[in-house]
């Protein structure tokens, strides 16, 4: 039994550093993406000393750990082998429901999957335990430690809160003390801001937070609080004064101090409330543990583990350990720096990004409403006041060629700085908060503060906050769940349950972390290849691939359609929505493309994308609109297809499938396209001869009003798919064309003939084309 004690303390370490590993790849935005979006400092820079504040806050998470042992349930209540199946429980629910999270697109957290984590496996295996002798369910509450849990699920909730609020209010002071044109402002205060921007993270930081290091002795906590105002006030006079007197003399950029010094404090303040989050269990697990091998000969089924309700000092070593796993990885792991990259954009003040959240209707409802409050405020503030506070909202427009920052160095302070303290308060208070939750929250606040929610983006910002909300409802109720029934399993199943929850727990991990697909990450990293070349390499991939898309997709659709199976028709109705919402994505990058000014042939290049896409997606929209009509049909249980009629329709998926290798090979945008345009006519031509089958004896079908038009619509997608594809090749032609030229080009009118490749001329034949210059994007 003791063995296979020591193989579960092995298998939650491995789930440990595992989880370090996918847990901050995918939370290095949470500490980085501020500072990162306002291009300070190298990124290598922004790593080095985001990793130094990781290492030194893993120390300071030591007074967390006690959250795993004695936080949620009182640890005196349960055996040894009961406290062990709950950690195995959680770390194994932790691991799938993240991953499941994760792979859904949904928001989640971390510390609340944890902490309800905790308490659904203790809840759990009591209340099986209970039935087991057939005791009351009231004896559930003197299982768990009631009033530790409840404030800690309360700090969690409020804290989404306190940070909306106080990143707006602290946001908008600030701009207007600074306005987006600071440096007149910045001159006369900036050694102020610095130096108590300095104080606060130090406060926070080591003073509020030095009871949970391992390494702090009571005499030295006894110093702290002692002389904190002593402290305090000599640190804020003294930092103040050096930095005025280098802005002065030596033109010191203090922004860059403040943002790198709230870069190291956000990242010391995630390690030292986010590492419990990974390797807190297991650390209970091993404590439990030495606890029960010391004494001898006990059984593991009757031994109580009140001993862990003691504090007990987490070990410095493993924390260390942890903190350098968390270094390396945002050193190293691609999938971090991409997590970063996509994430600079959440709150961005430009626009075109693709929003990360839908509208809602709430969403829409708040919008409105607050409209309205605003437009009542706005009568009743003096039109002086207005002016007045309209000019320190006057953003920077950025100067041609270069590309505008997501956010300014003020704004980029604030988030680094309120989200370091937020959650630093919360740590020396022994209470967890989802880090990434209030970052963003405070991103949230800072943004709608600094007017970067227009009527464009509110109702998705809104509803953004609104579902993030919700998000962590869910994700508690959830955890609280599978917790409790996979503690049930490990109960009832013993080792063999626990052998098999194993097996389960590394499948997800090695589906979801080394077999995901990359192919929005990669479009993203291509995306930032924006010359005409760039421009080309991406859309020559994707239209050949859309292309057959939109054919294997109306194939399905025919088939389910003339099978008369419905369920069929629902999933093809699905997965051709989920084809519009991919394509209109990719058209969308058209304008972060626009925002980043090239030279003549690039921006000509990115309206060659834009036009492309355009045709795409509308052949993406008809094909949408036709499997819903199909699908309709069948569910209405009208007649489907039958004999000639039918046949036809199969013969034209062949037809199209021999076609789309015809795309593929033209694709490029290479050659003459003079026969591919036969080609197509000759598909075109069969599909002249289907219809005039049709109409020239409806009758003989026996084929209804709405069965002819539904077929008349399947042809008619045929012919939208094969014109608007042709002009896409056309489009293809001219840009290869302009590539190798170098020289300014016109973009073609529908219908126009591109010149042969080779000739060289870069003229577009008759009819005349539209000219676009530096005026295309």
């Amino acid at each position: 039994m003791e063995t296979f004690f020591l193989v579960i303390l092995g298998f939650l370490a491995l789930l440990a550093a595992i989880d370090l590993f996918v847990g901050v790849s995918n939370d290095a935005s949470n500490f980085l993406n501020s500072a990162v979006g306002c291009r300070i400092a190298p990124y290598k820079v922004l790593v080095a000393v985001a990793g130094l504040g990781i290492l030194l806050g893993a120390t300071f998470s030591g007074g967390m750990m006690e959250i795993a042992k004695k936080g949620v349930f009182n640890p005196g209540m349960f055996s040894f082998s009961d406290v062990m199946a709950i950690y195995f429980s959680v770390m194994v629910t932790d691991v799938v429901l993240l991953n499941f999270f994760n792979s859904m697109g949904l928001p989640t957290s971390t510390t609340v999957s944890i902490v309800f984590e905790l308490l659904g496996a203790a809840v759990g295996l009591e209340v099986n335990r209970i039935l087991e002798r057939g005791g009351s369910l009231v004896e559930v509450g003197a299982y768990i430690n009631n009033e530790k849990a409840l404030t800690m699920i309360s700090a969690i909730l409020v804290s989404v809160v306190v940070a909306f609020i106080a990143g707006a209010i602290v946001q908008y002071i600030l701009r207007v003390i600074f306005s987006f044109h600071y440096e007149k402002m910045y001159r006369r205060i900036g050694g102020i801001y610095g130096g108590f921007a300095v104080t606060m993270i130090f406060y926070f930081l080591v003073m509020k937070g030095a009871s949970g290091a391992s390494f702090m002795t009571p005499e030295m906590m006894q110093f702290l609080d002692t002389n904190t105002w002593p402290i305090l006030g000599v640190l804020f006079i003294g930092s103040t004064v050096l930095m005025q007197l280098g802005l002065i003399l030596f033109n010191l950029n203090i922004f860059k101090i403040v943002i790198l010094a709230g870069t190291f404090a956000l990242a010391f303040a995630f390690a030292g409330n986010d590492l419990v989050n990974f390797v807190g269990v297991p650390i209970a697990a091993l404590d439990s543990y030495h606890i029960f091998s010391v004494a001898q000969g006990a059984d593991p089924n009757t031994f109580a583990m009140g001993a862990l309700a003691e504090p007990i000092p987490a070990p410095t070593l493993l924390l260390v350990l942890s903190g350098i796993i968390m270094v390396l990885t945002i050193r190293f792991s691609k999938s971090a720096q991409r997590v970063i990259e996509t994430s600079v954009n959440l709150s961005s003040s430009t626009t075109g990004e693709k929003e990360q959240f839908g509208a809602s209707m709430p969403g829409r409802i708040i919008v409105r409403s607050a409209m309205s409050v605003g437009n009542v405020i706005s009568k009743l503030t003096p039109s002086p006041v207005k002016k007045w506070i309209d000019t320190r909202f006057e953003p920077i427009i950025p100067r041609t060629g270069t590309e505008p920052l997501p956010f300014d160095y003020v704004r980029a302070s604030i988030n680094l700085i309120l989200t370091a303290i937020l959650i630093s308060s919360a740590t020396s208070l022994q209470l967890p908060l989802s880090t990434t939750y209030v970052t963003f929250m405070v991103g949230m606040g800072s943004s709608f503060a600094d007017r970067a929610w227009d009527r464009e983006t509110a109702v998705y910002r809104v509803s953004g906050v609104l579902i993030v909300i919700v998000g962590w409802f869910l994700t508690a109720l959830t955890a609280f769940v599978a917790a409790g029934a996979v503690a049930t399993v490990v109960l009832w199943g013993g080792k063999g349950a626990c052998i098999i929850l194993m097996l389960i727990a590394v499948a997800v991990i090695v589906k979801e972390n080394f077999f995901a697909s990359d192919e929005k990450q990669a479009a993203t990293e291509t995306l930032q290849s924006l010359d005409r070349f760039g421009v080309r390499k991406l859309l020559n991939k994707a239209v050949a691939k859309n292309f057959e898309t939109s054919v294997t997709i109306f194939r399905d659709m025919i088939r389910c359609f003339l099978d008369d199976n419905e369920r069929g028709l629902r999933e093809v109705s699905n997965r051709a929505g989920e084809f519009f919402d991919n394509v209109s994505e990719g058209r969308a990058r058209y304008y972060q493309m626009a925002q980043r000014q090239g030279s003549h042939s690039d921006n000509d290049a990115k309206f060659f994308y834009y036009r492309s896409y355009s045709n795409m997606r509308e052949v993406c929209r008809t094909l949408k609109r036709t499997a819903i009509q199909a699908q309709e049909h069948v569910a209405n249980r009208h007649r489907v297809f039958k004999g000639e009629i039918a046949g036809s329709l199969e013969q034209l998926v062949q037809v199209l499938e021999v076609f789309e290798q015809d795309i593929r090979d033209f694709s490029g945008g290479w050659g003459d396209t003079t026969e591919l345009r036969e080609r197509s006519k000759k598909v075109s031509d069969l599909m002249d001869q289907y219809q005039e089958l049709l109409l020239s004896d409806i009758h003989h079908y026996d084929l209804s009003l709405r069965g002819c038009e539904l077929y008349m619509i399947f042809l008619q997608f045929a012919r939208d798919l094969l014109n608007r594809y042709d002009m896409v090749v056309i489009l293809q032609n001219h840009l290869n064309d302009m590539c190798e030229s170098e020289k300014p080009f016109t973009i073609p009118e529908a219908g126009t003939e591109p010149p042969a490749s080779g000739t060289g001329d870069g003229t577009p034949s008759e009819p005349a084309a539209k000219p676009v210059g530096g005026a295309a994007a």
